[in-house]
């Protein structure tokens, strides 16, 4: 165990290398939601009742592009380009690969959290997250849940050129319809009730009482409750879909 544990974190070491060695990646699964909460705060600089809601929206979108989006492109990548195939093969651990690339996005998802709230505390006017705890406690679960629809959703893409079409088919509609439910109270019923079904609605609402309302984890059992169902449904069929094979040759 401590030779796996020390493995794991040399693993962990690599992807923050290659992470950041990887522009456009760092880019798109890191610093676009940051552009989007900086020039939605700028759009939105005289209301604060709208800078209220953009913050905890773009936390959330956050946490669904490190871990969803991200493992999506990565393990298509290195299912494809047969990585995964050569690692099974070595003498490094599965466990110990795995908690290194989990480790990597859990890291991008703390750093990412960490600037939207010292930004919205900073530049728009909120004060430090009221509950701490609910703000762990929805990151954490949300984190789970995201990367393990993400690493479902890639046993679907047939390969890696189409995976920015898969991707952005889920990510983007999902973003849309949760940020217009969430910032609007006309959405219509129909729409409400498909955003509330889905993970990133309730993880707004969740970060939101945490960040700004200061309502507390009780009053969002349920929305906790809908991620976790998400998250169980992702680690199901990640586990039961996952193969080290390519999809073709």
């Amino acid at each position: 165990m401590p030779e796996a544990v020390v493995l794991g974190w040399r693993q962990y070491r690599l992807e923050r290398r290659m992470f950041w060695r990887n522009p456009s990646a760092a880019f798109f699964n890191f610093l676009l939601p940051l552009l989007f909460l900086a020039g939605a705060g700028a759009i939105l600089s005289g209301s604060q009742h709208d800078l209220d809601k953009l913050v905890p929206s773009i936390a959330g979108m956050s946490v669904m592009s490190t871990t969803f989006t991200a493992l999506g492109y990565n393990v298509v990548f290195l299912r494809e380009r047969g990585v995964l195939k050569r690692i099974r093969g070595a003498p490094l651990p599965a466990g110990s690969y795995f908690g290194g690339v989990a480790a990597n996005a859990v890291t991008n998802t703390a750093l990412q959290i960490a600037i939207v709230v010292v930004a919205g505390r900073a530049l728009f006017g909120l004060d430090w997250p009221l509950h701490w705890i609910e703000l762990v406690v929805f990151v954490v679960v949300g984190v789970i849940s995201f990367a393990a629809l993400g690493v479902a959703f890639a046993h679907v893409i047939p390969n890696f050129e189409s995976t920015a079409a898969y991707v952005n088919a889920v990510f983007l509609p999902v973003v849309a319809v949760s940020f217009f439910v969430f910032d609007s109270s006309s959405a219509p019923g129909f729409l409400r009730t498909i955003a509330e079904a889905l993970p990133l609605k309730p993880l707004i609402d969740g970060l939101s009482g945490a960040m700004v309302t200061g309502s507390d984890l009780g009053s969002h059992l349920d929305a906790l409750a809908v991620i976790a169902l998400w998250g169980v449904f992702g680690i199901y069929f990640a586990v039961r879909g996952y193969t080290w094979e390519q999809a073709r040759t």
